[in-house]
């Protein structure tokens, strides 16, 4: 019930319009091309079919569009980094006299030119942060020439160049890990705006930490183009029910820069929180009549406070952040997600229990933090300042830029907590001179910069402990059980760093698993690992080669591992009364350059979900601790084939948050558990049963009061032994929605599954049809390694007209015709 109120607030509050004037996204009509033109006229030049005019060609795209929607997982190029050109017609008609006509992009990367015909109208360097482009009198002049009407018959040409070439001067560095994406992989919008319009509206909504005494201070800030005068306006606010509450008229000296509005003294507001987001809406208009401005802004009145040397209040109540990471990336589309995509995947966070996110590593849509804040969803939001060093002049001056405009256009989100100033500061390799007295004189221009803007939220840094001294909260490198350390370690790990620092927030934390792979015995490999060596990570540990034993080198990558790290963080967390909180990174596998040699290679694999939104079995875990809803998970949906001698007591898992469970196996019960998070693993809801070999039935009923919850799976016991694998098997497995998938599976010479193989194999298709690869999933990728010693893939293809071929080093490849 908890969920449907909170979708149904969503539904209700909506998405803040951050411009109400006449806007219109420009999504469908585009060409693009992916490679660099020798000037503007190449994109609006006549053409005639045949000729040489007509090369290059270009491919027809709708927006958001990204450059590497596919190559970014290609296992066998390096992902495309330069520029690519777009270009559509639109019909401009401002009904507004002597009104301005906009372009409003909402992200492109990295660096972009756009042009009305063969006019650069405007410029911008940055891949994550939104800006606009006047085109007003460019569009204009151009609608008085003969091309106009007979070329374009009264159409308008827009040509956008974007770049996102390796560029040394530019944040964030090529040496992060995730990829520097180029393209219109945002919204674009032309709007419509009278002469007198405003460039932003700030709501400052502040509350006394009893939560009696609120105020609301608003301030308008018009652009350099308006013409020096006056206007009435008015202002009206209205409470989450949408009842007005306030109004104010008054008249407003109108002239570039910020000008006060109003102040409003809000008794006993409703406050915003993650149980109970309730927002606010700012209705602002400026003139009257056709030709008045209006416009809309969400606003949450809340008190946060990071105590010294304690937890995080929200409210004056403690509130532990139960936190994930976000990357703007998905299978298929890489950057370019879409508002459905980014909405559906806000809701996952939300129904998996978090109340914090880190937006990693850089301004985001502005619709994930309307999301944030209607869902209500805690926000550290940062610039990309991300490993490689420090810059000159240049780079410095984009950095400020871009923290400008992130504060500026992120001001007014109650649900944001945090200002991130870097990531992993600490990482030389860009730059010869790696100097950190001067790393350290910049972050502190940065936080200076970042308190001036904005004095009611905190700054914060993740991993560069020469700095960790200037901001106002830190997040050290800790990776217990993964890159460094065992994950027992945590708590005592996180309590020396807690000692060091003024506020402590730990940020990042988890481990790799790759989908599908699961293990009878996961934690074999911390019998390698040095315990009381410390858990940060350090140069060259994401490496798989090399270097001291850590699990992320010498482990499985099995779900079944990450589960249990996963587990003993989330009970230590419950009995850390001083932390402030902690966010898993990430939510969901992520694209990267900087790793060819994962299981699918270029991809980040530590999400509790794919990169199609596909749940690994760690997304119930964390399900398990942070949510109230009634839940139950039998661990192993995913696993087909359980493997042991026979009569061998197995452990059965069960994840639920209901505070008793009892478990069926093949239709027997094997009693009663009480759930007790202290009771390691699966908060005492684990049993040892024997299975049949053969098929087995597993069922749990969960029980929370009077409600119950079920969950049921069935597998595969294989008691036989195997030894290495000697054959490939390719079968079709499935078909739906006209698609088919394929099984490909390791067998040893006696013809036993080899459950443990990790074998790379690779996929390949001839004839009608494609392979649906470079998702970078478990399911759709053509160069995988085996998970339990076998590998599926997705195709469109024809019964005697496509053939699947499947490949392994050392094996006989085999052809299946379809």
């Amino acid at each position: 019930m908890k969920y449907k109120l909170i979708l149904f607030f969503l539904l209700l509050t909506g998405l803040r319009p951050a411009f109400s004037q006449q806007k219109t996204r420009l999504n469908t009509g585009w060409e693009f091309v992916r490679q660099d033109l020798g000037g503007v006229w190449e994109a609006v030049r006549p053409v005639v079919a045949g000729n040489p005019e007509s090369v290059p060609l270009w491919d027809k795209v709708t927006l958001p569009h990204c450059f590497n929607a596919r190559d970014a997982v290609d296992p066998d190029v390096n992902y495309y980094q330069g520029p690519g050109w777009y270009r559509t017609q639109v019909a401009v008609q401002n009904p507004y006299p002597d009104g301005r006509t906009l372009l409003h992009f909402e992200g492109a990367g990295q660096k972009t030119d756009v042009y009305i015909y063969t006019t650069k109208v405007g410029s911008h360097v940055g891949g994550y942060d939104e800006w606009t482009v006047d085109i007003t009198q460019a569009v204009a002049d151009f609608q008085k020439t003969e091309v106009y009407q007979k070329q374009f018959k009264g159409q308008v040409p827009i040509s956008i160049r974007c770049d996102n070439s390796r560029d040394l001067e530019l944040i964030p560095s090529d040496l992060s890990d995730f990829n520097v994406y180029g393209g219109l992989y945002r919204y674009l919008n032309l709007e419509y705006q009278p002469a007198v319009a405003l460039s932003r509206l700030v709501a400052k909504a502040e509350v006394d930490k009893a939560g009696k005494a609120g105020t609301l201070t608003l301030k308008a800030v018009l652009p350099e183009t308006v013409a020096a005068g006056s206007a009435p306006f008015s202002v009206r606010l209205l409470d989450p029910r949408g009842k007005q509450v306030a109004q104010y008229k008054g008249t407003l000296a109108v002239k570039a820069g910020e000008q006060d509005l109003h102040q409003f003294a809000v008794k006993s507001p409703r406050l915003w929180s993650p149980d109970a987001p309730q927002l606010y809406t700012v209705q602002v208009t400026v003139g009257t009549g056709a030709q008045a401005y209006q416009q809309s802004e969400k606003v949450g009145f809340r008190h946060i406070e990071f105590v010294e040397k304690g937890p995080f209040m929200l409210n004056g109540k403690r509130l532990l952040l139960r936190g994930t990471h976000r990357h703007e990336d998905h299978a298929g589309v890489a950057a370019a997600m879409t508002e459905p995509m980014i909405r559906q995947e806000m809701v996952m966070m939300k129904q998996m229990g978090v109340n914090f996110i880190r937006l990693g590593h850089y301004q985001q849509s502005r619709i994930v933090l309307n999301l944030c804040d209607s869902l209500g969803i805690t926000v550290w939001e940062e610039i990309p300042w991300c490993r490689g060093g420090l810059g000159g002049p240049v780079y410095q001056a984009q950095a400020k830029r871009m923290l400008t405009n992130m504060i500026e256009q992120h001001y007014n989100h109650p649900a944001i907590i945090i200002w991130g100033l870097g990531n992993e500061n600490d990482w030389p390799g860009d730059f010869p001179e790696f100097d950190k007295q001067k790393i350290r004189a910049f972050m502190t221009e940065l936080n200076d910069l970042s308190h001036r803007l904005d004095a009611s939220r905190y700054t914060a840094i993740r991993r560069c402990d020469f700095c960790k001294d200037i901001v106002d909260v830190y997040s050290p490198s800790i990776w217990a059980g993964w890159y460094r350390g065992i994950y027992t370690e945590y708590k005592e790990v996180s309590r020396k760093e807690f000692e060091g620092v003024k506020r402590f927030l730990h940020v990042e934390w988890g481990g790799d698993s790759h989908a599908g792979r699961h293990s009878e015995n996961p934690d074999n490999a911390l019998a390698k690992i040095t315990a009381g060596k410390g858990a940060d990570e350090r140069a060259g540990d994401a490496s798989l080669f090399g270097g001291s034993a850590r699990v992320s080198k010498d482990g499985d990558w099995s779900e079944t591992y990450l589960c249990n790290l996963v587990d003993w963080h989330l009970k230590e967390q419950e009995i850390m009364p001083w932390l402030s909180g902690a966010a898993y990174w990430p939510f969901k596998d992520f694209s990267t350059p900087v790793r060819p040699d994962n299981p699918i290679p270029y991809m980040n694999q530590k999400g509790v979900v794919e990169r199609d939104f596909t749940k690994k079995e760690a997304y119930y875990v964390f399900q398990s601790y942070w949510t109230t809803q009634p839940m139950a998970h039998i661990y192993g949906h995913s696993w087909p084939v359980r493997w042991g001698d026979e009569g061998e007591l197995k452990m059965v898992k069960v994840y639920s948050n209901c505070e008793q469970a009892e478990l069926f196996v093949n239709g027997k019960s094997y009693g009663v558990k009480k759930r007790n998070s202290q009771d390691f693993p699966a908060a005492g809801l684990h049993w040892n049963v024997p299975f049949v070999a053969g098929q087995n039935q597993v069922r749990v009923v969960a029980r929370q009061g009077k409600q119950t919850v079920q969950d049921e799976i069935s597998f595969r016991y294989q008691t036989q032994k195997w030894g290495k694998p000697t054959k490939l098997t390719l079968e079709k497995v499935a078909e739906a929605n006209g698609l088919t998938t394929v099984e490909a599976k390791l067998f040893d010479a006696q013809g036993v599954q080899c459950l443990d193989a990790a074998s790379w194999v690779e996929f390949s298709l001839a004839g009608a049809g494609r392979l649906l690869d470079d998702l970078g999933t478990s399911s759709g990728s053509r160069k995988v390694q085996a998970y339990n010693g076998r590998a599926l893939i997705r195709l469109e293809g024809k019964p005697g007209q496509t053939v699947v071929a499947v490949q392994s080093a050392g094996l006989e490849p085999v052809l299946l015709t379809l």
